[in-house]
């Protein structure tokens, strides 16, 4: 007989503190409600009956960047809402994750050779996590994603979550490690953009 044997009574359910985290953190993800053009309308779709978002976890759209954990990109992002973009997401809580939704999002879409107004993709802003490609995308294709966003939240180490490691830490801005963009549609390096 081992020593663990007798000890604990049936049903009984041993884990990690990290599995354990990483398992309420990823059942009760709160979306940040941001829409930017048509791939908005398909996001709306998400959280309502029909595709029913609550049985993720994920239904609750919150209005404020300091309650919600997860910005999802969904729309056309011009030169004009890129630093909006960017102040958004400075303002959300560690950990925090991004979702780029549809093709104007993710590369310029249409926009990309003659649209001297459209970011060449979000990832020049802000750091992405999961692409959710489509034009616009389906409802069950943005499930896809935040299916895609969870499986990352439970394959996250207990240091990341306490914000002791990992390339975004507090006291480092998010224009220090990412590159600005520019009204060519190119990413320039901050060190040497003259202000």
């Amino acid at each position: 007989m081992t020593w663990i044997e007798g000890r604990f009574e049936e049903n009984v359910i041993i884990s990690s503190l990290e599995q354990a985290m990483n398992w309420a953190k990823e059942s009760s993800i709160w979306p940040m409600t941001f829409g930017l053009a048509c791939c908005a309308i398909e996001m709306m779709a998400t959280g309502a009956s029909r595709f029913d978002l609550d049985r993720f976890g994920a239904g609750a759209f919150r209005a404020s960047p300091r309650q919600a954990d997860l910005m999802i990109v969904a729309g056309t992002v011009t030169f004009k809402m890129a630093s909006r973009v960017q102040r958004l997401y400075e303002q959300m809580p560690d950990p925090k994750y991004v979702i780029a939704m549809g093709a104007c999002t993710i590369g310029g879409g249409p926009y990309f050779k003659w649209g001297y107004h459209v970011v060449k993709g979000v990832d020049l802003v802000v750091p992405v996590d999961v692409y959710v490609p489509g034009c616009p995308p389906r409802p069950e294709a943005l499930l896809e994603g935040i299916m895609r966003i969870q499986d990352k939240m439970k394959g996250r180490k207990l240091g990341k979550q306490l914000g002791t490691a990992g390339p975004l830490r507090r006291g480092v801005k998010i224009s220090d490690e990412l590159p600005i963009p520019h009204h060519s549609g190119f990413a320039a390096d901050p060190e040497t953009i003259q202000v």
